[in-house]
């Protein structure tokens, strides 16, 4: 590879930003029905749409690679979206993806100068070549060129005679690079079954496994994933609110320093198992949130919980323990279908993140 070539450092200053316009979902917009869906609307998409739609759709595969890049400029070699399956950059193995936005289908016309150049780079060792190389645009492609990249053969024989008059004086502003000696005999033995059209559908699909998908496309979340149970002995995680829980039994008389003094059959540890089932029940659902709704929706749900009980948290109440009842209780009674969760959202959850405020000793069982 030649020392022109980007190094790993800087293609990790090109990695595809998370989206800029996000903002944590509401019921209104992930539940919003619509009579078209998500391929079409793609059709409605105006350029700014489409560039936050493709950083949406770069999350996902940022689950599947090492490094997702934007290329472009005098860096774009033919490639709009490169992804990496290792820190080697283009050292090791990598995939292209080519996903402007064009008024209409694609055609060949508009593939064959983004081949060109790429054929170019990679004979220059600029880059190496792709494990992959996929076309995708919100129109999708058209019919002649969805032939062309099944046919690699044709595709070849489609680019060798448009080269004069889309390639040879579109790759750079050098030079005109013509289609003759080494660099022909290179692009003969070129594999060309590495460029392929991806279907919008199939984008759609991996945009469904990010969290952005319903809140732009609504439609509601589909089914709350089962995640599983709870350890059946409290972790570090529980630490605070398990020591205010036992602090808030102990006002009403006997002392407790460890769960494991409650006794089998007592109010208190009936009343331990339940919570530390709601708190588990909220923990699933923020780690569901995560993959499903944009960041800080169920933060906010949180909020919402947290000024709903704290004026019963700081009502004068008889024990510490009556205390945590009665803010659970009001906890089960809010109305939070505003929130992006809405739908998923269990009277669990709400009372569970009490005591995940009572971890973060937001809420204070035991006053002073």
């Amino acid at each position: 590879m030649k020392s022109n070539s980007l190094t790993y450092e800087e293609l990790y200053d090109l990695e595809i930003e998370a989206p800029s316009n996000v903002v944590a979902a509401s019921s209104a917009t992930v539940n919003a029905p619509s009579p078209f869906p998500p391929n079409q609307l793609m059709l409605l998409f105006q350029a700014t749409d489409w560039e936050e739609f493709i950083k949406e759709w770069a999350q996902f595969q940022k689950q599947k690679y090492h490094l997702v890049s934007r290329m472009g400029g005098a860096n774009d070699y033919g490639i709009d979206v490169a992804c990496f399956a290792s820190n080697h950059g283009f050292l090791g193995e990598w995939d292209c993806f080519q996903c402007k936005r064009y008024k209409d289908a694609l055609t060949p016309s508009d593939a064959i100068p983004e081949i060109g150049k790429l054929l170019w780079h990679i004979f220059s060792k600029t880059i190496s070549k792709p494990a992959s190389y996929f076309f995708f645009a919100p129109k999708d492609c058209g019919p002649s060129l969805r032939k062309l990249l099944l046919n690699s053969e044709k595709l070849k024989a489609k680019l060798k005679n448009e080269w004069e008059a889309q390639c040879a004086n579109s790759i750079t502003t050098t030079m005109t690079v013509s289609l003759d000696g080494p660099f022909e005999v290179f692009v003969d033995a070129f594999d060309f079954s590495i460029f392929q059209y991806k279907p919008t559908h199939d984008v759609i699909e991996d945009h469904r496994k990010t969290p952005y998908h319903a809140a732009r496309f609504g439609g509601g979340l589909g089914p709350r994933p089962v995640i599983g149970l709870h350890p059946d002995e409290p972790t570090l995680i529980e630490n605070r609110y398990v020591e205010q829980l036992l602090e808030a039994y102990s006002d009403c008389g006997t002392q407790y320093s460890a769960h494991g003094e409650l006794e089998d059959g007592s109010v208190f540890k009936g009343h331990f198992d339940r919570s530390r089932e709601s708190f588990y029940k909220a923990e699933d659902l923020h780690r569901s949130a995560r993959d499903s709704v944009p960041n800080g929706t169920f933060e906010n749900l949180q909020e919402e919980v947290y000024f709903g009980v704290k004026d019963t948290e700081e009502d004068e109440h008889e024990t510490a323990f009556n205390r945590v009842k009665e803010v659970t209780k009001t906890a089960a009674t809010l109305n939070v279908q505003a929130n992006g969760l809405h739908g998923w959202i269990e009277v669990k959850d709400l009372q569970g993140i009490c005591h995940q405020l009572a971890n973060d000793d937001r809420l204070r069982w035991k006053k002073p």
